[in-house]
């Protein structure tokens, strides 16, 4: 087996990462693929077919460029199991919260929990596309990302609508409390995937794709606790409507790179 190493400087986010996994899923002589975003770098394992793999590279437009080609004797049968139960495992933690957040977010009538709970659901559907970037055909790996892309941009457009309609019409106050407890065991809850991913130490697209998205979390469920705070000391739903409109936004964001790979 052969492995090439290539330079990818347009490899900044994990929409590109994800974007190259889907590119190269139909050439049959990759046996594996392994990045190292901090480097912008990508290491093909692959036994021939090198021809191919380039063309496809450079069709992405992302200055892909070759290093070096090296023999290889490494082996990621075992590995890819081991990943596989550890997305299993963090895209059942996000999913149970986000219809916590759901939940308690129309109850106590707070859109940064409403928001939180959906950007909760965009990370499980990411968890989920990694899942399938270690097995499944193109085909099915397109149409769910064309779905989860489509079904969350929709939710993030009716969260903007209703930030919209909360701000101009006569509210109720949202619960400061539930807002601030939700959002600190969403945060524990987070902290622990982050753990869990990182501890596996794999530079994987889809992995470190699932990191990145995690820590983003972690930074949003801070954003909805200083909302909450602020809605406390104020005395005003803005704080909550504020955030809300960001983490819907980068809802969106996320909605508008899935759809990118569904293409």
């Amino acid at each position: 087996m052969q492995k090439t190493t290539f330079k990818i400087p347009q490899m900044d986010c994990p929409s590109e990462e994800s974007l190259i996994q889907m590119k190269l899923q139909t050439v049959r002589s990759i046996e594996h693929l392994e990045f190292d975003i901090p480097k912008r770098n990508l290491h093909v394992f692959h036994s021939g077919n090198l021809e191919q793999i380039e063309k496809a590279l450079q069709e992405l437009k992302l200055g892909a460029e070759k290093i070096r080609t090296e023999q290889s004797d490494a082996s990621f049968s075992s590995q890819n199991n081991q990943q596989k139960r550890l997305l299993w495992t963090v895209l059942g933690i996000n999913f149970s919260f986000f219809l916590i957040e759901m939940g308690t977010g129309l109850i106590s009538k707070s859109m940064g929990l409403v928001a939180d709970s959906l950007d909760m659901l965009a990370d499980a559907f990411v968890y989920g596309l990694s899942l399938l970037a270690i097995g499944g055909s193109l085909a099915k790996k397109k149409k769910v990302a064309q779905i989860a892309g489509y079904f969350q941009m929709s939710l993030a457009l009716i969260g903007f609508v209703e930030v919209v309609r909360r701000f101009i019409g006569v509210e109720q106050m949202p619960n400061f409390k539930t807002m601030i407890i939700v959002s600190i065991l969403a945060l524990a809850a987070n902290i622990t995937c982050l753990y869990l991913l990182q501890k596996s130490k794999s530079k994987e697209a889809h992995m470190q794709a699932s990191m990145i998205f995690t820590s983003n979390d972690v930074i949003i469920n801070s954003g909805v606790i200083l909302a909450g705070l602020l809605v406390y000391w104020f005395n005003s739903k803005l704080p909550d409507l504020i955030i809300g409109s960001i983490v819907f936004a980068l809802v969106l964001q996320g909605a508008s790179r899935i759809l990118k790979l569904a293409k």
